[in-house]
């Protein structure tokens, strides 16, 4: 079994905070945190543990063909791949004549996947590599992480993000000032207690949402809210990738969102069913909610929760 581990020794920045951590190659690892202090990991990495990160800065050949880029550093790194399964794991194979500078941001981007994953190193890894991509370019990540667990190469994902960490990580992190905290992740073992007290009206008498900004507080209507997410404990309400802290948690606010059609698709998200447009299978019973705002959201929903939320909408 291969082992990665990030150790007090190596952390000599006044920005981050001293932590340990050991990924296995058995499991994908993710640590969310503000950019800053993702881009001071990135130089510790580098500078400290030579480990080469993935952040779209390592050259490609612009003007050669999809498939000439790959046939070259299939060589020089010496893949035992075959060439057209790489193409097809990628989904490039339809692209694989066009030039790269004509091709899209996110098939040249999993142009820089393929150039990693066949690179062979040991461990992986990526900072950021599903922003700003189509879903195919994440599914094609998701599956590439899947294939690295199989060559047991342990794999470290930094994103800002935490519905990316969610996706990404079997374990995820939260690096913050005050250290490095796990982040759990829900399996749907566990149920999600009911706080309402006995004999509470099951119609909720509530028609704005309130929120605070600085030292005001603006008040919502349900219908408006994307989704809801939690935040060391504390409930954000989310509208178009703009957050509003609430002084309520998660389970506090769950019951009262049920009437206006809130539903809770994971231990850390309630969603307002309303702005779903997709239901997303990546693999391994994992699974994602696309929201129809501008950024065309994608939130975790729990293996567990996938039946009863297809029978809301009825698709089963």
């Amino acid at each position: 079994m291969a082992y990665f581990t990030i150790d007090n020794n190596m952390i000599d920045s006044e920005l981050l905070p001293a932590f340990s951590l050991t990924i296995e190659d058995s499991y994908t690892a993710a640590i969310y945190s503000d950019t800053e202090i993702q881009a001071e990991m990135v130089k510790v990495l580098q500078n400290n543990g030579r480990i080469p990160v993935f952040d779209l800065e390592d050259g490609l050949y612009q003007r050669l063909t999809v498939e000439a880029n790959i046939t070259f550093y299939h060589k020089w790194f010496g893949c035992q791949t075959p060439l057209p399964e790489i193409l097809v794991l990628f989904e490039l194979q339809s692209c694989a004549k066009t030039p790269l500078h004509k091709c899209s941001a996110s098939e040249v981007r999993r142009v820089h996947f393929v150039k990693y994953f066949m690179s062979g190193v040991s461990p992986m890894v990526f900072g950021e590599p599903i922003h700003g991509v189509d879903l195919r370019t994440i599914n094609t990540f998701v599956n590439m992480l899947q294939k690295l667990k199989e060559h047991h190469i342990p794999v470290l994902v930094l994103v800002s993000n935490m519905e990316h960490a969610l996706l990404l990580g079997d374990a995820a992190y939260k690096l913050q000032e005050k250290g490095l905290q796990p982040v759990e992740i829900d399996d749907g073992e566990e149920e999600i207690p009911d706080v309402e007290s006995p004999g509470a009206p099951t119609t909720a008498n509530l028609f704005k949402i309130p929120a605070k900004v600085d030292d005001k507080m603006i008040l919502f209507d349900p219908p408006e809210i994307d989704y809801i997410e939690s935040q060391d404990g504390k409930a954000m309400i989310v509208i178009n990738d703009e957050s509003y802290a609430m002084d309520s948690t998660l389970a506090e606010i769950e019951k009262k969102l049920e009437v206006y059609g809130f539903y809770r698709c994971h231990r850390s998200y309630i969603v307002n069913l309303q702005k779903v447009r997709e239901i997303i299978t990546w693999s391994k019973n994992t699974y994602s909610i696309r929201i129809d705002n501008k950024s065309q959201s994608t939130i975790p929903l729990s293996r567990t929760k996938i039946q009863n939320i297809q029978e809301k909408f009825s698709l089963k």
